[in-house]
């Protein structure tokens, strides 16, 4: 069995003229002992050995993306899970892509570690494209794509999560005619052939991930923007999803983490 889990870690996990949180962060991982883990807001990741202290305080091998406008994403490994192909999605995110290939008794396992914009939901819709782009060029039918999509999916009513938004944040989940959800960047990954992997294999109605209690997060209102997507031979092998919640995930960020387990065994060769 092959554990994955996304994490939006909130800008490094160190607050601005605050706390340190990233104690709190490898203590949550140590519990789920994910095999894949993608991270989002690497804020600092990619300066001096702030990735490297991570990862081994985790027991995992990283592989980061660099972000041109936004912050860091990566894909941390357990071993003897290991990477045969590792590389940035070239694209202009604003954040990054992160995109790891690993050996599974399946065949190839593609991970797609990847952060959509904040701000604006068409760029967000352009991104998602290219984030199934990149899995379509794959090796293999299993495919995993993780993240933080900042995107409301197309299937649930969200009215209410909506107008409990203060106005500057409402505004990032409307299209341009002030009422419309903006839900095209799920959308157009689930029209790409991908499958929301929650919505598989999830508790019914248990897969909001922000905000947490007591990990800020203005800009929430109780929402699900947190997603595990896979093609649909990994669908088939999805037997568990769910949002940790409780403890020490409370405090961490004000993102809870998601985590699938897979059906999956790592390749000895």
């Amino acid at each position: 069995m092959l554990r994955a889990m996304t994490w939006n870690i909130r800008t490094g996990g160190r607050d601005s003229g605050g706390a340190d949180r990233r104690d709190l962060l490898i203590r949550v991982v140590a519990d789920q002992r994910p095999d894949v883990l993608a991270l989002q807001e690497l804020r600092h990741f990619d300066s001096g050995d702030v990735l490297a202290d991570f990862a081994g305080r985790v027991g995992m091998r990283p592989h980061l993306a660099r972000s041109c406008f936004g912050q860091p994403v990566a894909v941390l490994l357990r071993p003897p899970l290991r990477a045969f192909t590792a590389t940035r999605v070239r694209r202009p995110f604003h954040h990054a892509a992160q995109r790891v290939t690993v050996a599974t008794t399946a065949g190839p396992l593609t991970v797609l570690s990847v952060h959509l914009d904040p701000y604006s939901g068409l760029r967000r819709r352009v991104e998602a494209g290219w984030a199934a782009a990149a899995l379509r060029r794959a090796p293999g039918e299993l495919a995993l794509l993780a993240g933080d999509l900042n995107t409301l999916d197309p299937v649930a009513d969200h009215t209410d999560r909506i107008a409990r938004l203060p106005a500057a944040y409402r505004r990032r989940h409307l299209r341009r005619d002030g009422r419309t959800v903006e839900t095209r960047a799920v959308a157009r990954l689930l029209a790409a052939g991908l499958v929301d992997l929650y919505a598989t294999a999830g508790a019914p109605g248990g897969g909001l991930t922000a905000p947490t209690r007591h990990g800020g997060g203005a800009e929430f209102s109780g929402m699900r923007l947190d997603y595990l997507f896979g093609t649909a031979a990994l669908a088939g092998r999805v037997r568990d999803c769910r949002v940790p919640r409780g403890g020490e995930t409370e405090y961490a960020s004000d993102h809870y983490p998601v985590v699938a387990d897979l059906d999956l065994d790592l390749d000895p060769a």
